[in-house]
């Protein structure tokens, strides 16, 4: 009996003595009944984590939540031994301004709670997700574009991560400290005391933005792949994409000097570069396949 519905599609014909796999036509509600068994599979992942991270919640908050508001935090020290290591002094060190968070409403803390599980669970299962994403999709793929995939899953991986550890060490300390010390007018009565589910949201979103924002060169290379987007038009747009990034740069770091803006800005211009050169070499091989149609 066969173990999974891409087995029970699944029948075999032999012909001159040999074994031959023919997939059988799926109707469009064989495709719906093997895109609820990834969901659910999806779903159970992610619940699982989002459980795990809701016993741990206390350690979790901590450690992890509130730590780009402590002056111990990881990025404070590294940026200042930078910024003295390349002789540019206290260019890096950013001053630390701390923050105090109260809760306005009944259940502000337990709500917060389940959102820190439950964007922490999606960061957590988001390896699984798109691993459950791509077994539904890889049937409908040819041999060639099925190998092509399977390398792409572990550089999605990477880029995801990657972003999220961006914006985790990097974006939200400078956007907390530029906030927390942006004021407004002469006057103390303004205190900055920013709520909990607010500064769980602004973390959250960071993480997640730049997790996808990371996504960018994977994201050409399939345009690209596709015939969308080529690298000379990358190329030609890229006065525009730049001036963008230094402006993106400038809203989010705590002081106008430049060494502040080029921490930012050096990532997203190296996304785009890198952009630029997958989309490259996909128009290459694309010309080269085309020369050997016509030869």
């Amino acid at each position: 009996m066969a173990t999974n519905a891409s087995e029970r599609k699944t029948f075999f014909k032999r012909i001159g003595g040999k074994d031959k796999e023919e997939p059988a036509e799926m109707t469009f509600f064989d495709h719906i009944e093997e895109l609820r068994w990834h969901l659910i599979r999806s779903v159970a992942v992610w619940l699982t984590a989002v459980v795990l991270i809701f016993i741990y919640i206390d350690w979790i908050y901590d450690h992890i939540i509130l730590a780009p508001t402590f002056s111990t935090f990881f990025t404070y020290g590294a940026l200042c031994k930078l910024g003295h290591w390349l002789h540019l002094g206290d260019s890096f060190c950013m001053p630390i301004i701390k923050i105090n968070l109260q809760v306005t409403e009944v259940n502000g803390t337990f709500t917060s709670a389940i959102n820190i599980a439950m964007i922490g669970g999606l960061v957590a299962a988001f390896p699984y997700i798109f691993w459950e994403l791509w077994r539904f999709v890889k049937p409908a793929l040819s041999p060639k574009e099925k190998k092509y995939g399977q390398r792409s899953i572990f550089f999605v991986w990477l880029c995801f991560f990657t972003g999220a550890a961006f914006g985790y060490y990097l974006l939200a300390p400078f956007t907390f400290n530029f906030l927390a010390g942006f004021t407004l007018g002469k006057s103390e009565v303004i205190q900055y005391r920013p709520s909990v589910n607010d500064y769980v949201d602004s973390l959250t979103n960071l993480i997640l933005g730049c997790g996808i924002a990371f996504e960018l060169p994977v994201l050409a290379f399939v345009l690209a792949k596709i015939g969308i987007i080529t690298g000379a038009m990358l190329k030609k747009y890229f006065k525009f994409a730049f001036v963008i990034i230094l402006v993106v740069a400038a809203v989010i770091t705590p002081s106008p000097d430049w060494t502040s803006q080029f921490i930012v800005a050096i990532p997203l211009v190296l996304l785009y570069w890198i952009s630029i050169l997958l989309a490259s070499s996909v128009d290459k091989k694309r010309a080269k396949d085309e020369e050997k149609e016509w030869s």
